[in-house]
């Protein structure tokens, strides 16, 4: 399976397993299969949707431009990325407004809390999207108003970057450039607004334009519909993209579950679902009056500072793909979860990607959490089509099909959210269209949702002739169908790869 998950039992993607390779599929059961049985139908006919590659993606903090193990000969972060497939990135976050001091030539920063960016991190970023076929998008700082810095930056990003450049940012989140939550966060004063966001815009929209036409922008990257409304009535030439952010869990103070709390539960919750769907339909009925796509380009499981009950739990994962595979089935074309580089211990408790280097010290080779190895799960979907899948019975359990080379191969992704600290599994039946066999399938899992940085691998093999199934018997000799019966461990999210029979 291309960009299917390696043989590790570890989301670490450094270092190999000294077990021998399976050759099979298998699969870990934390106890009896005594969970409702499901069934999932694949409909025929595809949608108008499709999984890209830009459906999987890292956003980091602006200043991680300046750190030199983003070369590839300095650090393994370029393996990290293809892992992935081809993810897409994003530097901006909140830092781009407060700390990144832009120059091409050579000035000092003029506060003691700045980052020197110059050209040269950026030719050092050109280096790693060649080697992993990325696209980028980048942010200009607005917090220190600045048009004519900002246009320098722009032009050397659009002349270093190329092709890999899809979209420049004016400013991160200008609807929080008065708040005082973050260090050095209120940029702007008590008068800042929609309108005075607007017209900061079009200035440095303007003065970038000036310097290259083709620059493509795009924005606001918030989350609400107003200050939506002003980047896009501000008609800023070579508009590509609407940008929207969206963090999951952001009642930081809540122990409600099911809530918006920070607890590991609140993200397999049935309420996570529409509260996502109810946020993104902002940003997608507003991209679509303006005939635009909607890039989801800062996202993650909480915005809540600190580790928290969310943290590193499996919960993470299984949310990882469940919310990853929905978003692109609403018409999200972008996705980026937020990072940094820093420790896995003592650094950011949500980044996708760390450092197991102590706090405080570097090292050349960085890891990935749980939510990570999610994302590669997904990288075979890549590419494909949806199709109407529809889940009956199973409790807590979710599919999505993507149909791929000419219809000639189909990706399931079951999600069974389900918990195995109290349910083995579920017996599934699968029912396709005609012609086609269950062939290969990958899992990712833990021994409960809760758990914390365990999250196994069961890499991409194929399946035996036989496979455990606890469920009820049914007719199989119906020809109009594929049928496939498989017991699916709870507390996991599984791949099936099903490939067109040459006869059929």
């Amino acid at each position: 399976m291309p960009g299917g998950l390696p043989g590790s039992p570890h989301p670490t993607p450094a270092v190999s397993s000294a077990s021998p390779s399976p050759t099979v599929f298998s699969q870990t059961f934390h106890g009896p299969i005594n969970g409702d049985p499901a069934t999932i139908d694949i409909s025929v006919k595809p949608t108008a949707k499709a999984f890209g590659e830009d459906n999987i993606g890292i956003s980091f903090e602006s200043t991680e431009l300046s750190d030199p193990r983003i070369d590839p000969a300095a650090s393994n972060l370029d393996d990290v990325l293809n892992q992935l497939g081809h993810p897409a990135l994003r530097f901006g976050g909140n830092e781009l407004d407060r700390r990144v001091f832009w120059t091409s030539t050579g000035e000092k920063p003029t506060k003691p809390e700045q980052v020197v960016v110059t050209p040269d991190d950026l030719e050092r970023l050109k280096k790693l999207v060649d080697v992993t076929g990325s696209t980028v998008t980048i942010g200009i700082p607005l917090g220190t108003y600045d048009p004519k810095r900002g246009a320098d930056m722009a032009a050397h990003a659009v002349d270093i970057l190329g092709e890999s450049l899809v979209g420049l940012a004016i400013g991160n989140e200008p609807n929080g450039f008065t708040i005082t939550s973050v260090p050095n966060g209120a940029v702007r004063g008590a008068g800042w607004d929609t309108g005075e966001y607007s017209k900061q815009l079009k200035a440095y929209a303007s003065a970038i334009h000036a310097r290259r036409p083709e620059a493509p922008i795009i924005g606001p990257d918030v989350y609400e519909g107003e200050w939506m409304d002003a980047f896009l009535d501000t008609d800023v030439k070579n508009t590509v993209a609407l940008s929207q952010h969206w963090y999951q869990l952001y009642e930081c103070s809540s122990t409600k579950v099911p809530g918006r709390g920070p607890q590991a539960q609140n993200l397999i919750a049935p309420l996570a679902k529409d509260s996502a769907e109810k946020i993104l339909d902002i940003g997608l009925s507003k991209a679509e009056g303006a005939s635009l796509p909607l890039w989801l380009e800062e996202t993650g499981t909480t915005s809540c500072p600190g580790t928290n009950d969310a943290s590193r739990t499996h919960a993470t994962a299984l949310w990882a793909v469940d919310y990853s595979l929905y978003a692109a089935t609403l018409g999200v074309e972008r996705m980026a979860m937020h990072s940094m580089l820093g420790a896995c211990l003592g650094g950011a408790p949500m980044s996708l990607v760390c450092d197991p280097a102590d706090h405080g010290t570097t090292s050349s080779t960085f890891t990935g959490r749980p939510h990570y190895s999610a994302l590669r799960l997904l990288v075979p979907s890549t590419g494909g089509s949806f199709l109407g899948t529809a889940v009956k019975g199973g409790g807590n359990m979710s599919a999505y099909t993507v149909s791929k080379n000419d219809g000639n191969t189909l990706v399931t992704t079951i999600v069974n959210a389900n918990d195995a600290k109290t349910s083995g599994g579920n017996p599934v039946t699968l029912t396709a269209p005609p012609g086609y066999r269950v062939a290969e399938a990958a899992q990712i899992h833990a021994p409960s949702n809760e758990a914390k940085s365990v999250t196994a691998v069961h890499p991409s093999t194929p399946l035996s002739k036989s496979v455990p199934y606890s469920g009820p018997a049914r007719p199989s000799d119906d020809p109009k169908t594929t049928e496939f019966d498989i017991d699916l461990a709870a507390s996991s999210a599984t791949v099936l790869i099903l490939r067109k029979e040459k006869s059929a």
